[in-house]
């Protein structure tokens, strides 16, 4: 599991990026779980991820609607299967409107290039 955390900010609005191998939903789970047992994440505002597995994608937007297919989409563009990349954001008090799909957008490139 690898874990970027304070890559950005918009408007009040903090963000993480985090990802890893996966090859199941269990395991895709699992992994959202294991990263919301640290205390900072359980309480972010939104945790949205998405993977492709051999079985089809997968995706969770947790609430913050949209997030998951930005995610699925990046991840079709690199060709990068079985690798769950989570997007965190703690809401800052002001809504992003369109912006926060950028925001996903900065986070996901992010982990992309900084990944090991």
């Amino acid at each position: 599991m690898e874990v970027f955390e304070g890559i950005l900010s918009d408007r009040g609005s903090k963000y993480a990026v985090s990802g890893g191998p996966v090859a199941s939903r269990e395991e895709a789970q699992a992994f959202v779980l294991e990263l919301c047992r640290n205390r900072k994440f359980a309480k972010a505002t939104h945790n949205s991820w998405g993977v492709l597995l051999d079985s089809g994608p997968l995706k969770n937007d947790d609430g913050e609607s949209g997030a998951g297919m930005v995610i699925l989409r990046m991840l079709e563009r690199e060709g990068l299967h079985g690798h769950i990349v989570v997007v965190t954001r703690w809401y800052g008090g002001v809504k992003l409107g369109g912006d926060r799909f950028r925001r996903v957008q900065d986070a996901v490139r992010y982990y992309l290039e900084h990944r090991g």
